[in-house]
C-alpha cells in the first residue's frame, strides 16, 4: 500500500513560555544611595554659595546658630548639675582633664544676670542690625564682628587689606575707624556697663631687633580709648586698656590684615 505525503502524521511542538513577571529584581538600594548623592551635592552647592554671597558678620551668626551653648557640669561626661547658663564659648567652662572650669560650691560666683544679659543682646542687634536697623552702615558692618561672651559684650572692629583701621606701623587712626568708634559710642552710651579696650595686631614682617608689636598695640588701645571719650563716653567707664601685641590671632595666616583690631567690651556686672 502506497502512503501519499497528506497521510503523515503531524507532530505539533510546544515551546515552554518564561514568564518575565517571575523573573528576580535587583532592589532599589541604589536609589537611597542616589538619593544620599544628591543631597551631599545640594550641600555642598549651598555652602559655596553662602561663602560667597555673605559677609564675614553673617557668617559668624550662622556659626553662632549651630553652636551648642547647654550648660556643663563640673564633670566632663554631663550630668544633672547646673551650672548658670554659662556658655560653651568660655573657656573658663570647658572641660579640661575631667574637670569644668566652675568650682564645686558656686556661692559668691557671679553669674549672669538675665536683665543684663538681654539688654547687652539688644545692643548687639542694634549693631549688626539684627532688628532690622542699625548704627552701622553696610561698608561699616563688614569690619564689625561681636559676640556675647562670659566676659560682656565683645564688639570687634577689624582691618581688612583694602580697608585698614590705622596707617601701617603707627596709631594714627583712618576715618573710618573714627565712624566705627562713633557707631560704637552711639551703641555703648545706651547702658552703663564698664569698658575694656584691647588691641591686637597681625606678625611683623621679620624678626627685628626691637619688636614694636607691644608699644605699638598698646598705643593703639590707648587710642581708641581716647577717641572713645572724646566721642562721649564717661573715662570713668574704661577701667582696662590693654595691647596684646601678635599674641591672639584669629586668622591662621600671622600676617592676615584680620589679625589687626581692635576689641571694645562692655562687661557685665559681675566681671568688673
Amino acid at each position: 500500500m502506497v502512503m501519499s505525503i497528506n497521510d503523515a502524521p503531524v507532530v505539533i511542538r510546544r515551546k515552554k513560555v518564561k514568564v518575565k513577571g517571575n523573573a528576580p529584581h535587583h532592589g532599589g538600594a541604589w536609589k537611597v544611595a542616589y538619593a544620599d548623592f544628591v543631597t551631599a551635592m545640594m550641600a555642598f552647592f549651598l555652602m559655596m554659595w553662602l561663602l560667597n554671597s555673605t559677609t564675614e558678620q553673617q557668617r559668624q551668626g550662622i556659626a553662632d546658630y549651630f553652636s551648642p551653648t547647654i550648660a556643663l557640669n563640673r564633670m566632663s561626661g554631663g550630668g544633672d548639675g547646673l551650672m548658670g547658663g554659662s556658655s560653651l564659648h568660655s573657656e573658663e567652662v570647658l572641660a579640661k582633664l575631667g574637670e569644668g572650669g566652675l568650682p564645686t560650691d558656686l556661692t559668691g560666683v557671679g553669674l549672669p544676670n538675665d536683665k543684663e544679659q538681654a539688654r547687652l543682646s539688644e545692643i548687639q542687634d542694634m549693631l549688626v542690625g539684627g532688628g532690622g536697623e542699625s548704627f552701622l552702615d553696610d561698608n561699616l558692618r563688614k569690619h564689625v564682628v561681636t559676640k556675647l561672651t562670659d566676659r560682656g559684650l565683645v564688639i570687634e572692629l577689624f582691618a581688612s587689606e583694602q580697608t585698614p583701621l590705622f596707617v601701617e606701623g603707627k596709631d594714627a587712626p583712618y576715618r573710618i575707624m573714627a565712624d566705627l568708634v562713633r557707631a560704637v559710642t552711639r551703641a555703648a552710651n545706651l547702658v552703663t556697663n564698664q569698658i575694656s579696650v584691647e588691641a591686637h595686631l597681625r606678625s611683623e614682617l621679620s624678626v627685628v631687633r626691637d619688636p614694636i608689636g607691644w608699644t605699638l598695640s598698646s598705643d593703639r588701645a590707648n587710642t581708641t580709648r581716647r577717641m572713645l571719650e572724646t566721642q562721649g563716653i564717661e573715662p570713668t567707664r574704661i577701667v582696662r586698656v590693654t595691647g596684646h601685641s601678635d599674641r591672639d590671632k584669629v586668622s591662621a595666616n600671622p600676617r592676615d590684615m584680620r589679625n589687626n583690631r581692635i576689641e571694645v567690651i562692655l562687661l557685665r556686672s559681675d566681671r568688673r
